[in-house]
């Protein structure tokens, strides 16, 4: 009896190979594996046995996982080199568009012991597929798994509340794939209404300097119905937090209502106050930073200056709906967006 177990575009350069036979290849039954050359011709790979008995059976093979019967030994050939793995199943993956692969993670072992057999089996033939980096997501609820992939070589990449990222580059040299996030993004809200009055707080928790100085509204802290405008202006700091580097940006506002919410664990306070009262604070005067901030406030309120207008775009890249943030000015009209 002959089985189909791999497709044409692998390769093996033996004519005739004979495979040491394993007791679990056939579900517990002794047999002998011939395989053909017709693989090398580029047709296909085929397998015969002759079972101790008349109802041993093999499962058949797709050419994503290579795997031959449960808990069974597996034939992987490619780029003219055949090799035989025992042990369990590849694990179920994804290929990347860069040659990578992305493990699935809901469909992980659940025994530790299988999940190391599978992960070393897996290396070894992502190797032989020339693949280049893997993504491990390991869920929290599967957490043992962790020093298992690190003792294989595995590196961390990044953590949620959910799941830890592992990544391995299996070509040689340093690995080519992205590093975690290098920002953590902040926002600070410039809502100012008709009277010119803007939104501002003063925070629970502050250092004893802070006592009593009113500031721009940060977070999710506050809540008012605004609309979104523009974005002003943005400022870049580095290793601000957990040597992550610091993206803040000043939006642009208009207030739907006057009537303020405020969250009492974090707000003390919250008020609309006149722009000229705001800047006159000795924290925000003396502070380069922010006058400068307020100063491109004052002029886009002038309409002497445009921000950063979100601009709906879809890319032919990915297909993806995306918002460009970016400064247009109308030869005919020299008002800016949503001025």
């Amino acid at each position: 009896m002959e089985f189909k177990l791999f497709d044409s575009r692998f390769t093996c350069p033996a004519e005739i190979m004979r495979l040491r036979t394993h007791s679990n290849l056939f579900f517990g039954h002794r047999s002998s594996v011939n395989i053909s050359r017709q693989l090398c011709q580029g047709i296909f790979l085929k397998a015969s046995y002759s079972p101790s008995r008349a109802n041993a059976s093999v499962d058949s093979v797709d050419q994503e996982k290579y795997v031959v019967g449960k808990n069974s030994s597996r034939f992987i050939g490619t780029n003219g080199a055949c090799s035989f793995f025992e042990g369990s199943m590849v694990l179920e993956a994804s290929e990347d568009e860069y040659e990578g692969v992305v493990v699935n993670p809901e469909r992980l072992p659940s025994n530790p012991n299988a999940f190391s057999s599978s992960l070393r089996s897996s290396l070894s033939y992502w190797q032989l597929k020339g693949k280049k980096g893997v993504w491990l997501k390991l869920p929290l609820e599967q957490s043992e798994l962790v020093p298992i992939a690190v003792k294989e070589g595995f590196q961390y990449h990044h953590a949620e509340k959910e799941y830890v990222m592992l990544t391995y580059w299996i070509p040689a040299g340093s690995s080519m794939l992205p590093a975690n996030a290098s920002h953590q993004v902040g926002v600070g809200g410039f809502v100012i209404n008709e009277k010119n009055e803007i939104l501002v707080v003063q925070e629970k928790h502050h250092a004893p300097t802070f006592e009593g100085v009113w500031k721009l509204p940060t977070g999710f802290i506050l809540e008012i119905d605004t609309e979104f405008v523009e974005v002003i202006a943005f400022r870049h700091a580095h290793n601000v937090a957990f040597e992550k580097s610091d993206l803040f940006f000043i939006c642009m506002l208009k207030p739907l209502s006057t009537q303020i919410k405020i969250d009492d664990l974090e707000i003390q306070d919250a008020k609309w106050m006149s722009l000229a009262e705001f800047v006159e604070q000795p924290h925000i005067k003396g502070d380069s930073m922010f006058m400068k901030i307020i100063d491109i406030c004052i002029a886009r309120l002038k309409k002497r200056y445009c921000g950063l207008s979100a601009h709906h775009v879809i890319s032919k890249f990915d297909g993806r709906s995306s918002s460009l943030y970016c400064s247009v000015v109308d030869g005919q009209d020299f008002n800016c967006l949503g001025g």
